[in-house]
Parts: structure tokens; C-alpha cells; sequence
């Protein structure tokens, strides 16, 4: 569905949902059998070890804080319609606050506009809407974490060279930053290097490995792939295994950690990657929402940080706070 089109159909379930919504959360969001403030959150998917960290961190803050959450997110992160309905779903049931992680940051305004019109409040966790509702966004500063990819892989390959990208998302800013800040980095201060190719494999890991596959047959003098989220580093590690290259003949960088990445980096097949912090996005977005529901004037971006882990340092106590199996 083109996004224009989706748009409105949002558009129009939203504007179905403002003639029932009142002008308050619903008589203050609590749960049904209690009296404990309820957050609504909506993650961008489920199939990655990070959202399941970002999940823990939110539900070990709403202990501490003595609030009850939903944490829900897509099968896919491909999955804009579904993640949508799972948005309006929550605004339906009148929470006391709503975290949001946008997938379509177009498609998400008439939702955020319901929202408004309910008087529920919106934070946002990872990716944010382009929507001036919502009050805090707790993520990764992406275009300096991409930077830092870039730094390391034009150490890696010496400063010179032809790298390409696999991508996770031409549409959600943690795609275009990622790639945006690795890019201007190597355009700004390694000439040396070319990148040569950007493609997207959607954060899956066997398309990822296909685009990977190509690449290295496409670039025979290829000496580095970035990519740019948990699937997408994944599936460039299975490319080079299955195209039975050594470890180390190519500069593989990636992004985030979990179990592959990190047994990867320890075999010498991933050179290293940029890990987050994502138990801190989940504790912080449920705080937001927390500070939010209780009229707490909020700034409007919180960087959780972004760190790179390689052989050398993956088992130090600092790095492996932030990692995530």
C-alpha cells in the first residue's frame, strides 16, 4: 500500500475513533482490577533480541514505579498496517500514557491526533512519529552512532577501500540516520573510501544475506559491509560463512548485539559493531510516560548513548552492561 493511501485510511479510523473519544484518558487509565496506572506501549517488532531487552528494562521500571504496562509490537518490522491497529487498539483503551516506537513516522500523525483529542498522553522510544505531540523521545543518537561504525570500519580497512551498506529501513530514522551518519563520516573525513552500494534487506536476516551475497559478487574488491540493525548484521556474517570466506578477509561492522552478533565478534567473522542500551531505552521510555500522565514537563529528546564492542572489549563489565543475548 502506497503511503499516501495508508495515511488516510489511518486518517479516517482516527477520525472514526475522535467522535467517541471524551476529553480525558477515560477516568485516569488504570487497570481493571486494580487501582495501578497503565502504560500502553508499542514497540516497532518482536522479532529481534533488542526489543526483548528494551521490554525488560520497561517492565523492571513499571515495578519500580508501580504502574502496569502492555508492551506489543508487530511480527515484523515491515508490518506499518499491523503496528497501526495495534496503535489505535491501545488508544482505545484509554491508558493513562502511550509509548510509541514509529515505524511509518507519516502514517502515525492522525493516530497521534487522537490521541491529543483523548487527552492521553505520548512518548517515544528508538523512532519517533513527525508529530508535535509527543513529549520525550528516548533513543540512540543515530547519526552519531553511525558515525562511530564508520570510524571503526575505516580503521579496519586502513582508510581505504570500497564498503557497502545493508540498510534495515529507507523509511524509519533509525535506517536513514544509521546510514546517514555512517555515509557523511566517510564522505567527511576518509576520502579513501567509496561506498560503493546501499541496500535494504528490511532488518530480515535471510534477505540480508541474499543482498550481502550480491554485493560481494558484484564488488570483487570489496573490503567492508555495515549493517545497520541486529538482522541485517546477521545476515552479512551467514553470507560470508556460506560463501565460505575466512574471517577477517572482509570488514564486516554491525549494529546492536545479541547472541549471533556476539559469537560472531568472538569468532573473528564480525570485526565488532555499535551496541545501545536497550534495557536503559526501556526503562526510559516507561519513566517519560510515567513523568508524562503526571503533568511533569518533559525534554524532548533523552540520548541513551551507543558504544562500540569488539573482541577485545566484549567481555569488559562496562560494555557488557549494554549487551543483550
Amino acid at each position: 500500500m502506497k503511503r499516501a493511501k495508508k495515511v488516510a485510511l489511518v486518517a479516517a479510523a482516527a477520525a472514526a475513533a475522535l467522535m467517541f473519544a471524551g476529553c480525558s484518558n477515560g477516568g485516569g487509565g488504570t487497570t481493571g482490577g486494580d487501582s495501578k496506572p497503565y502504560i500502553a506501549l508499542v514497540s516497532k517488532g518482536f522479532q529481534h533480541q533488542f526489543w526483548q531487552a528494551v521490554k525488560q528494562g520497561a517492565q523492571e521500571k513499571a515495578e519500580e514505579l508501580g504502574v502496569e504496562i502492555t508492551f506489543e509490537g508487530p511480527a515484523s518490522e515491515t508490518e506499518v498496517d499491523a503496528q497501526l491497529q495495534m496503535l489505535q487498539a491501545a488508544i482505545d483503551k484509554k491508558p493513562a500514557a502511550i509509548g510509541y516506537a514509529a515505524l511509518d513516522p507519516q502514517a502515525c500523525i492522525p493516530l497521534y491526533d487522537a490521541a491529543k483529542a483523548a487527552g492521553i498522553p505520548i512518548v517515544e522510544f528508538d523512532a519517533p512519529c513527525d508529530s508535535d505531540y509527543s513529549q520525550n523521545l528516548a533513543a540512540t543518537d543515530s547519526l552519531v552512532a553511525g558515525a562511530l561504525a564508520a570510524e571503526h570500519m575505516a580503521k579496519l580497512i586502513g582508510g581505504s577501500g570500497e564498503v557497502a551498506i545493508v540498510g534495515h529501513s529507507q523509511i524509519n530514522s533509525t535506517g536513514v540516520q544509521r546510514r546517514d551518519g555512517f555515509v557523511d563520516k566517510i564522505k567527511a573525513d576518509f576520502p579513501g573510501i567509496t561506498i560503493v552500494d546501499i541496500q535494504y534487506g528490511d532488518g530480515d536476516h535471510l534477505k540480508s544475506a541474499d543482498i550481502a551475497k550480491a554485493m560481494i559478487a558484484a564488488h570483487p574488491n570489496l573490503k567492508g559491509i555495515y549493517g545497520t540493525n541486529e538482522g541485517s548484521a546477521v545476515g552479512v556474517v551467514n553470507a560470508v560463512t556460506e560463501l565460505g570466506l575466512q574471517p577477517g578477509k572482509l570488514a564486516i561492522v554491525g549494529f546492536d548485539s545479541g547472541s549471533a552478533q556476539i559469537n560472531a565478534i568472538k569468532s573473528g567473522l564480525m570485526a565488532g559493531a555499535i551496541t545501545q542500551d536497550p534495557i536503559g531505552i526501556g526503562k526510559a521510555v516507561v519513566q517519560a510516560a510515567y513523568d508524562a500522565m503526571n503533568g511533569k514537563k518533559l525534554e524532548k529528546f533523552t540520548d541513551t548513548g551507543s558504544y562500540w564492542y569488539d573482541k577485545s572489549n566484549v567481555d569488559d563489565p562496562k560494555i557488557a552492561a549494554v549487551l543483550y543475548q
